[in-house]
């Protein structure tokens, strides 16, 4: 049997009073898309936090690639292959998307600088770099400032960096907010045939999205998991219905 990418085991998090993260466990198996779902305040981002670095637990374990990572920064994360895709863009908005996917590259290379030639016109960084706007079908928009594309467009450039760092598995939180039913339906697209590179933790409200994508879904609810299991599973699941698919019916 497969060993999980990515294993999460009771994992607690709490704000003052508030338990964001209740004794939270869940994994991820290779080539899987594995959707958390949950309302709003169910402590989805937080989770998403805790698993790339953001925020430190309080007490339980992830482990990733079978190392425990608990206790590593969010760049010695990124650095063993846990690519993050943030709910609010971190992009560098005065860079070209370009020039964003080859600082990515740089980092994978291992070097920050280049002293001895431009780096616009360093074939080692802007090939790959090129190589993955493509991949995402942002290669027409490469020379524009990331400031100036669409939200859609963004959330793409944010997959294509992550895909040049060499990530071995995709945290996705919300990549559907903002988009219209086109965008939404090409994103669904991209994801489906990403599964086959890295498996994706995808956190996201859009549930045609969810119920086309998912393998397995879990669903948090006051910061724990109340069921995991397959679409059909959880669309029949009568607690499931309960705090969550029927407040959207």
């Amino acid at each position: 049997m497969a060993e999980p990418i990515l294993e999460i085991r009771d994992l607690q998090k709490s704000f003052g009073a508030l338990k964001a993260t209740d004794g939270v466990s869940l994994t991820l198996m290779p080539g899987e898309i594995h959707a958390l779902i949950g309302p709003n305040g169910a402590g989805k981002s937080t989770l998403i936090h805790q698993i790339s670095g953001t925020f430190r637990p309080d007490s339980g374990t992830i482990r990733f690639l079978g190392q425990d990572i608990s206790g590593l920064d969010m760049a010695a994360r990124a650095r063993l292959g846990l690519g993050r895709s943030f709910q609010i863009s971190s992009l560098a908005q005065e860079f070209s998307a370009l020039r964003n996917v080859m600082l990515a590259v740089q980092a994978q290379q291992g070097s920050s600088f280049r002293f001895f030639r431009p780096v616009m016109s360093d074939r080692s960084l802007t090939g790959p770099a090129m190589a993955m706007l493509e991949r995402v079908g942002l290669a027409a928009r490469a020379h524009l400032p990331a400031a100036e594309l669409s939200h859609g467009e963004r959330r793409q450039l944010e997959i294509a960096i992550a895909l040049a760092l060499g990530s071995k598995a995709f945290l996705f939180d919300e990549p559907m907010a903002g988009m219209g039913p086109e965008g939404s339906k090409a994103l669904t697209r991209f994801l489906d045939g990403l599964r086959k590179q890295a498996p994706i933790l995808l956190v996201e409200h859009d549930m045609d999205a969810v119920f086309a994508l998912a393998d397995r879904i879990s669903v948090l609810v006051y910061g724990r998991v109340i069921a995991t299991g397959s679409v059909d599973e959880i669309r029949n699941d009568p607690e499931v219905r309960r705090a969550y698919l029927g407040e959207a019916a």
